[in-house]
């Protein structure tokens, strides 16, 4: 699993779909998908918009069930994860926005210890972390 992290708008989508140049990429926005598409590269981004339909009370399940399915779709194709940094600024006051970016912080972990390779992206320039 290779994993792209940046701030919103810094150029991660260009920055990948150009990464994996010229192989077949599927992209999938929003949602992780329950089988492979056909397809060399399967890239996820958005992860932080299906997380917001889950009960983020219960992160740890939340994060052990994205893991697993991530894990089994990286054994069948090259699986790159888009995700965004929501760790750095002003932390919200609203409620549901603290929960969604402590858990995108929780599941960054786990998902950064599975990974392969890391790249942060700052303004379409990438820089390998792992």
């Amino acid at each position: 699993m290779h994993i792209f992290i940046g701030g919103a708008y810094n150029g991660k989508t260009d920055y990948v779909m150009r990464f994996y140049q010229p192989q077949q990429v599927v992209l999938i926005e929003g949602e992780i998908p329950k089988n492979v598409p056909a397809c060399d590269v399967l890239v996820i981004k958005n992860l932080e918009t299906w997380l917001l339909a889950q009960q983020l009370e219960e992160d740890d399940r939340v994060i052990q069930t994205i893991v697993t399915r991530l894990q089994i779709l990286a054994q069948q194709c090259t699986l790159a994860v888009i995700v965004t940094d929501m760790g750095r600024g002003v932390v919200p006051m609203d409620k549901q926005a603290r929960l969604l970016r402590d858990t995108c912080g929780r599941l960054y972990q786990a998902l950064f210890a599975e990974a392969e390779q890391i790249v942060r992206i700052w303004y379409g320039i990438g820089e390998q972390i792992k």
